[in-house]
Formats: structure tokens, C-alpha cells, sequence
């Protein structure tokens, strides 16, 4: 990271925002909110631009969406995307910050207000901390946001500078030594200039041996109301995060999902680490030429430095002379790696909005384009074994400290990096024909290219992906809808390498047809959303069982494989009454290989999909007290069985959480107490040397806010 291009960049806005929080005082007209309660702030949001990039109403998209609301994440006192996949209908945890979506595995297909570009990318989760809310949509989204998996995508949308004037500052505490702080600052500079100002720290001790957190980011932003017509908002967003005894793996389990040993295990030693330093920088402009005529546009910079020092366990050693390596030998054999990941990203999104009737219907249309450019750098050091002097792990008493990685005699892997372009342009129609029949029909063109640094390898292709929706609505508070999508995923570059003297690999591509009912009640304030959907993946490259080796002129890999999966999901969210509020959600999903081998992560025919639950069941609900000015909130999580690559069974789990909270005028005190019952559990599985991920055991937290 260049510290003095940072500093250069964010001390600007810094000065003038903690100037106006000492001495500005807001102009008269600018209303001034003061918090005294948590009353009537809810989990229900009906308004979306998720899935369509025009403002609809949630019965009005064609196709299955969720917004979690920023007092969803505060009532669950969410700190990183974990926390909240219970609310999340078909979402699980995979790995890090990757998630099990409708079955399949994604960890890539993440946008920032609607932009490509994850700033924790790599093995890092995101943090909740500059987060406003967090919009989902089920399914395929090639149509309007390009590459990705078919089961869904995730899009963080950050906190913007208001002229409403607003602070807050939040103390944190709890058990592993949590503690922690945020101080949060809204408010007008003048007439026609906003500011956004916050900062967050957090440290704490892990229950995994060695390991332990923190983290720091300052975020903030100005918004320039240029006229009645015309705005620019700025943003930046500076992370810190330094992970000690990472990069974690799992704990090692036989094959039926028993822990062999205990949650706490960790295969890093002390010295292990993983850093994240990340700096974002972001324009928006908004503009309207009518009333019917709209300009949206963001330009973003992203610059991403990952560092790890970690030891990867490779597998048994034959300890005893059997002849046989496994658990019984005690002993894990263990690599060192030494690795650099930084990202450079710019990226531009041009979305243009007409409405206008037409042959006697509404439209809304909409013509947009987007450019991401990515500059990525890799340095990969290794060390393998006792032969280069990295030793064998007891991980029934491991003997921490006994190996010394500064004597490790490291091989380098010549590893230099990457750079990818991708530029898309799409095209939608949002047709009304009565007040009981409308219809979204649309489709993307991308082009994508990508080329090693090192080799000057390189290749490209372009993909064409349709979309359309129909929707019916009955009565004005229900619509039922029919949506077909697609997706698509180029192959990764090392895999286009390996086929390089025999051709190309097509991108990988998902269909989906997915059927939905949508339905508000009590009088809009429950919304409730039937989904039924079937998804086809094909053209996973999968390894050429013909393949003899290089120069044979048999292609090393294929587009061969195939996986279906099926589900439903039911979701429900509502503000019941002034005073109790709920999200409940319950996903059945059945995704199975249809063809391919047991290899590339993958198993063979008419086996289920790795980490893909068949049952899942979320809620959370929250009552308040007004007369005594508090609130009690119950939560649950059910995740049934899963299988980890090899074959390892995941064992179904289910947690309870639990939260209280008290206001006073302007101060507030919450509770938050997850894994009520401190249930030892695994959230996924991996490979039999990495184990299972373990869930957390009881965390307690404790966070005083105060508004002013």
C-alpha cells in the first residue's frame, strides 16, 4: 500500500469532516434527527433495484430477491457476512467468505453498490461496518451483471453521506478478550454539501488455538447536490485486517462428521498470519435530464494487498511403519507457504433509464455498459516437509513452537500474477400491459479476456446471455411470476493453459427456470415469497480421462461435466406490529452431478454436490416493550447434512441465539448471545487433511451506543 497516496487522498474530506462535527451547526432548514428508541425500525423493505437496476417493488421483479436491513444487521449484532446467512434463504456457508447458493459454490460474484470489486477478496470475510444494507438475488444474474455461478449474487450496499445530522458512537465488549469501538458522523456542510465520516476498530482472541483478529477501517464520503437534477457522491474506504494463526483450516473428523479433536485445533503455529490492507475510492453521479429520463454512473478504484505466512496440512504420515498412513499415526504432515495476492482494479457502470409508453403500454427501459480491469501480482513461496525442514504436527498434542520457519528452506514458485479485462453492454424492457400483466425481457453481451504475466499466455471469448420474466398479479398485494436466466464462468486461466495446443474451453453455463408467488399481508407489512426453481449447470471442465500427457494431442481437459439442482424456498418478513418484527426463511435443495467423474471437485454421477444441505431453516424475530424501553430478540439456525469433498459427512446442526437491549433517551445498551447452548458443530466441510470449518462456540457481546 502507498501510505502517502492514501493519506493524500482521504486527509481532504478527513479535515473538512471532523471540522463540521466540532463546529458546524446544520442550516436551519436541515431537519435534525435525534434517537431516543428503537421503535418502528424494522426488517421489512419492499422497495428493490436489486435484479432489474430500476426501482420496483418486490412483488413487481420476476424473480426471487432479499434485503436485509441495516436494523437487521445492528438487532443481530452482525460484524462480517456470517452472521447473517440465517436470513438468507438457500444461503450456507462454504468456506471464508465463499457460500453454498441453490446448491452451488460462490465466492466471486460480489458487488459494492452495484459494482464488480470485493475489497476482502482472497480468504478474508466482509466486514458489516460501513454497510447500510445487504441485497440478494437468487439465481442466475448474466443479464445485467455479467459472469458468476447460476446460484446467486450478493451486493453490499455501503453508507452514504445524509444532510440529516446524525452521530453515533458504539463501545464493544466480549468474551475472547472482544473488544472494540466505531464512531459514526452524518450532517450538512452546507446547502448543497453532505459528509459521511465513520471509523471502526475491534480486536479479539479466537477460540482457535494460536489465532486472534483485528481489524480497522475508516470510511466516509461527500455528497455534492449539484442541482435539483444533478448529485455526485464520493466515497472512500481504507481496511486493515491482520488475522494472527491464519490461514485457518478445519479440524479433523472421521468419516461420519465426529471431531477427532477438539474445536479449538489449528494446524498454524503461532507466527502464522494473514493481512489484508485494502483501499477503496468511489464516484457516483446521478442525473436527470427528465422525468422520465435518468443517468446513473459510478467509476471505481479498488486496491487489494493480501500477505500469508501459514502451514497447509498435506496428509498422514506413516508414523508407526505400517504401511498404512492415517489417523492412527497421529501425525499430520504440514507445508509452508509464503504468499503475496494484490489486486488493482478500475471499473466503470454507465446504467440509463427511459421511460416512456409505446403501443399502448408502459415501458421502462434500460441501456447500460460496464468495465472492470483487473492488474493482479502473485508471489508464491513454498516449503514441503520435514525435507525442507517444516515438521510433522501430533494433532492430538501438537507441539507448537517446535518448528522454526525462519530455518525453512523455501522454493519459489514463480508466480507473477495476472491481468483480465471484461466490458459488457445490456439491454432491458420493463413492459406494463394492465395492472395485471407486465414483462421484463432483457440480455447482456461480455467480452472477457485475461493474460499471464509470466507466460504472456493469453485468451478471450464473449458470451451472450437472455433473460426474461413474466408476471401476473392477481390482486394488487400478490403476483405470481415465471423467470428463465442464465449464467456463465470462463475458465480459469491455469485451465485454458493446460488446453492451449488442443483448443479452448467454453465458459461454464447455467440455466434456470424458477416459478414464484409473491404475497404482502396485513396490509402490506408481512411479504411473503414462494420460489421453485430448477437450475442446469454444463460444461464444467473436468479432467480428459484420455489424456496420456503434454505433446500427446489429446486435450488435458474437457467441457464435460453436468449438475442439476432443484429446490424451493419460502420466505417470510414483516413488521407484524409497531412492535414485533420477524425474518423466517426455510429452503429445501437437491443438487446432484449429472455427468462427470469423481475428480475436479466433483463427484460421479447421481452423487449430491459438496456442502449443498437439503434442508435449511433461519429466523429471527424481535419484540418491543415501550413501556419499559426495551426489546427482546430469539433467532435459530438449521442446517442439515452435507458431504465435504471426499465424502465426509457434515452432520446436521442447529443453534439458538438470543439478544436483549435497553434504551435510555440517546443510549442504548444491547446484548447479543449466539450459540445459546454452546453447540460443537461443524457450518461445512472440506478435505479429509483440512477437516471440518468448526461454528463458533457461546459468544457473548455487549455493545453500548449512544446518538447524538
Amino acid at each position: 500500500m502507498d501510505y502517502p497516496k492514501f493519506f493524500a487522498t482521504v486527509s481532504l474530506p478527513l479535515i473538512l469532516c471532523s471540522a463540521v462535527v466540532g463546529a458546524q451547526t446544520p442550516p436551519a432548514e436541515i431537519e435534525e434527527i435525534k434517537v431516543v428508541g428503537r421503535a418502528q425500525q424494522f426488517y421489512l423493505e419492499t422497495a428493490t433495484t436489486i435484479g432489474s437496476k430500476v426501482e420496483l417493488d418486490a412483488i413487481d421483479l420476476p424473480q426471487s430477491a432479499q434485503t436485509l436491513t441495516e436494523q437487521l444487521i445492528i438487532d443481530l449484532a452482525a460484524r462480517d457476512i456470517t452472521d447473517l446467512y440465517r436470513s438468507i434463504a438457500g444461503v450456507s456457508e462454504f468456506s471464508y467468505s465463499g457460500v453454498t447458493f441453490r446448491g452451488f459454490r460462490d465466492s466471486g460474484n460480489v458487488f459494492y453498490d452495484g459494482v464488480r470489486g470485493d475489497p476482502y477478496s482472497g480468504f478474508s470475510v466482509p466486514q458489516m461496518f460501513n454497510v447500510a444494507r445487504v441485497e440478494v438475488l437468487k439465481g442466475p444474474s448474466a443479464a445485467l451483471y455479467g459472469g458468476g455461478e447460476p446460484g446467486g449474487m450478493i451486493n453490499y450496499v455501503t453508507k452514504k453521506p445524509d444532510f440529516k445530522r446524525n452521530n453515533e458512537l458504539v463501545v464493544t465488549a466480549g468474551n475472547y478478550d472482544l473488544y472494540g469501538g466505531s464512531f459514526e458522523s452524518t450532517g450538512a456542510l452546507s446547502d448543497a454539501v453532505a459528509y459521511h465520516l465513520g471509523a471502526f476498530v475491534e480486536e479479539q482472541n479466537s477460540f482457535r488455538d494460536n489465532a486472534d483478529s483485528f481489524n480497522l477501517e475508516f470510511a466516509g464520503g461527500l455528497l455534492f447536490q449539484v442541482s435539483e437534477d444533478t448529485s455526485v457522491t464520493t466515497n472512500f474506504d481504507y481496511v486493515d485486517q491482520e488475522l494472527g494463526g491464519h490461514r485457518l483450516r478445519g479440524a479433523h473428523v472421521d468419516d461420519n462428521g465426529n471431531f477427532l479433536v477438539g474445536r479449538s485445533y489449528n494446524t498454524n503455529e503461532t507466527s502464522d498470519f494473514q493481512n489484508l490492507e485494502a483501499l477503496v475510492l468511489q464516484a457516483n453521479l446521478k442525473h436527470k435530464f427528465s422525468d422520465t429520463f435518468t443517468l446513473n454512473a459510478t467509476v471505481r478504484y479498488l486496491d487489494n494487498e493480501r500477505e500469508q505466512e501459514y502451514h497447509e496440512p498435506r496428509g498422514w504420515v506413516d508414523a508407526n511403519g505400517d504401511g498404512v498412513a492415517n489417523v492412527e499415526d497421529r501425525f499430520i504432515r504440514r507445508e509452508y507457504r509464503d504468499q503475496y495476492r494484490a489486486n488493482e482494479e478500475y471499473s466503470l457502470t454507465l446504467d440509463l433509464v427511459k421511460s416512456f409508453r409505446l403501443g399502448g403500454f408502459e415501458h421502462k427501459f434500460l441501456v447500460g455498459a460496464d468495465y472492470h480491469d483487473i492488474d493482479r501480482e502473485y508471489d508464491y513461496l513454498r516449503a514441503r516437509y520435514a525435507g525442507d525442514g517444516v515438521l510433522d504436527l501430533n494433532i492430538f498434542e501438537p507441539d507448537y513452537g517446535a518448528t522454526n520457519p525462519d530455518a525453512y528452506r523455501l522454493t519459489d514458485l514463480n508466480r507473477s500474477g495476472s491481468k483480465a479485462d471484461r466490458y459488457g453492454i445490456y439491454l432491458q424492457d420493463y413492459i406494463v400491459f394492465n395492472e395485471q400483466w407486465s414483462l421484463m425481457l432483457g440480455g447482456r453481451y461480455d467480452h472477457f479476456g485475461d493474460r499471464d504475466k509470466a507466460t504472456g499466455f493469453d485468451f478471450s471469448d464473449d458470451h451472450l446471455a437472455p433473460r426474461f420474466g413474466l408476471i401476473y398479479k392477481p390482486f394488487e398485494d400478490g403476483s405470481v411470476y415465471l423467470n428463465y436466466s442464465e449464467s456463465f464462468k470462463p475458465a480459469g486461466l491455469g485451465s485454458q493453459e493446460d488446453v492451449i495446443e488442443d483448443g479452448k474451453l467454453d465458459p461454464e453455463t447455467g440455466v434456470q427456470w424458477e416459478l414464484g408467488l409473491k404475497q404482502k399481508f396485513l396490509g402490506g407489512r408481512l411479504l411473503g415469497t414462494v420460489a421453485l426453481y430448477q437450475i442446469v449447470k454444463k460444461d464444467l471442465a473436468l479432467t480428459n480421462p484420455d489424456d496420456t500427457g503434454p505433446g500427446d494431442g489429446i486435450p488435458a481437459l474437457l467441457n464435460l461435466g453436468e449438475v442439476k439442482s432443484e429446490g424451493v424456498e419460502l420466505t417470510l418478513v414483516g413488521d407484524l406490529t409497531t412492535d414485533w418484527t420477524m425474518t423466517a426463511n426455510y429452503a429445501w435443495n437437491d443438487t446432484r452431478v449429472v455427468e462427470g467423474a469423481r475428480i475436479r471437485n466433483t463427484f460421479g454421477s447421481g452423487s449430491k454436490f459438496v456442502n449443498a444441505p437439503e434442508h435449511q431453516l433461519g429466523l429471527w424475530t424481535r419484540y418491543d416493550f415501550k413501556s419499559i424501553g426495551s426489546s427482546i430478540a430469539f433467532g435459530m439456525d438449521y442446517v442439515g447434512e452435507q458431504f465435504s469433498f471426499q465424502g465426509q459427512r457434515v452432520k446436521p446442526y442447529t443453534v439458538f441465539d438470543a439478544s436483549w437491549t435497553s434504551s435510555w433517551r440517546r443510549l442504548s445498551l444491547q446484548i447479543n448471545v449466539t450459540n445459546l447452548f454452546d453447540k460443537k458443530y461443524a457450518v461445512s466441510g472440506f478435505l479429509e487433511r483440512t477437516g471440518h470449518f468448526p461454528g463458533a462456540p457461546r459468544e457473548v457481546v455487549a455493545q453500548l451506543r449512544y446518538n447524538f
